[in-house]
């Protein structure tokens, strides 16, 4: 694969990095020959009688003559000019309410590694787990053809030449592209899948295999990916070991799915006795213990071989890392506001406690097609595009279990 150009090579627009759509629109300053003009409609003059002898002395006048050096235009502003013309139907928020609607934009033309995908499914909430079908394909590509099933992830892009890169660790590279709200190579910002279709360098699109629904591909590309890469880094694909899942969200009971596939013993850990039935009868847990109850927690001291914590609320790890045998592994795959632990939870079993995020894009590709051949599928809530608004307010009312997704074809005809 040919590098990127690096950031030093590249001159970026001034626009912040992975600036949220959702947030307040930054002052415009606009150019004194090309701005909007701002009319003022002058006031109904009054008859002033003067004394003889007296005139009338105008007002002292102040002048500020300012060069402007360069002009910015917020977001807001380019997409709401931006709203009824473009290449690509879409929905975005495009004031500080947050709410989201129709729009329109202008993805890139194809070029010789990309990959333009016609987005059929969308993991809902986050927009970046993409699932689609091939339409074109730049000169240089080998690994697709048109037609193909492909899915894009959390990424678009990375500078391919760090060791990161090199190691197919692109998610570690620290000029990752996220897939929305994030400047790209070439100065724009990338916009995620609420859209028709999207165009991306082939080394950031997956194939998915034929016969793999592709509603259920599309949380593979994040979730899935999340919990299976420290599985896997960590040796937990050797059946008979013993595995922890704290949360049973979309992240955690797809950890259960791998547990069980991998031949592992897995015991569910949740706050909420309501998520017994789904972990034992649903997912096929082993073991389902309420981690507020000390005395079912004390029982499996130093029973476990490694810990996957998807839990994102703050919560203690003193007792998790009890839970763990000499020289066993807890990652965390979430982002409580801190982490609080004794050290001897650590020191005196050689455990260790270890972080991860998603995965690179050769442990993606890998992780799909085991999917594919162990039947493992995310479980998942199928919406329309003009669901979203109602389906981001039940996700802050914790009012969904697992994953939506939203059928975007069908959304756009």
């Amino acid at each position: 694969m040919e590098p990127r150009p690096s950031a030093s090579q590249v001159r970026r627009p001034g626009l912040r990095p992975a600036a949220s759509l959702l947030s307040p629109p930054s002052p415009m300053v606009p150019h004194p020959s090309s701005g909007p003009r701002v009319v003022q409609k002058a006031l109904p003059r009054r008859q002033v009688q003067l004394p003889k002898h007296q005139t009338q002395t105008p007002p002292p006048r102040f002048d500020l003559l300012l060069q402007l050096k360069s002009v910015r235009f917020c977001s807001s502003f380019q997409m709401a000019a931006a709203a009824e013309h473009g290449n690509c139907d879409a929905w975005a928020a495009r004031d500080p309410s947050g709410v989201l609607s129709p729009y329109k934009f202008n993805r890139r033309a194809v070029q010789s590694s990309d990959v333009s995908l016609k987005i059929i499914y969308l993991r809902g909430v986050l927009r970046h787990e993409i699932a689609g079908v091939v339409t074109e394909v730049g000169a240089d590509v080998k690994a697709f053809k048109v037609g193909d099933h492909a899915g894009v992830g959390t990424y678009v892009n990375s500078c391919r030449h760090c060791e990161n890169c090199n190691s197919s660790l692109e998610n570690y590279c620290p000029e990752t592209v996220f897939t929305y709200n994030t400047t790209d190579a070439d100065g724009t910002i990338t916009k995620g899948g609420y859209s028709t279709h999207i165009v991306v360098h082939e080394r950031y699109c997956f194939k998915i295999p034929d016969g793999y629904p592709l509603a259920k591909a599309a949380p593979l590309l994040c979730a899935g990916i999340t919990v299976y890469t420290p599985m896997a880094r960590h040796n937990m694909k050797q059946p008979g070991k013993s595995l922890g899942v704290i949360g049973l969200g979309g992240l955690g009971h797809m950890a259960v799915k791998f547990g069980k596939a991998f031949g592992l013993k897995v015991t569910v850990f949740s706050t909420s006795e309501s998520k017994r039935e789904e972990a034992i009868n649903l997912l096929g847990a082993d073991n389902f213990v309420i981690s507020s109850d000390t005395q079912q927690m004390e029982a499996l001291k130093n029973s476990l071989h490694f810990i996957v914590d998807t839990a994102s609320g703050d919560h203690p790890f003193d007792p998790y890392l009890s839970l763990l045998k000499v020289g066993g592994v807890m990652t965390i795959v979430c982002f409580p506001s801190e982490i609080k632990m004794h050290p001897a939870s650590l020191n005196r079993g050689g455990r260790t406690l270890s972080g991860s995020i998603v995965g690179g894009t050769k442990d993606i590709q890998e992780m799909v097609n085991f999917c594919a051949e162990n039947k493992i599928y995310p479980e998942i809530e199928i919406i329309k595009m003009d669901y979203i608004n109602e389906a981001l307010a039940r996700l802050v009312n914790r009012d969904v279990k697992y994953r939506f997704v939203i059928d975007i074809k069908n959304s756009f005809e």
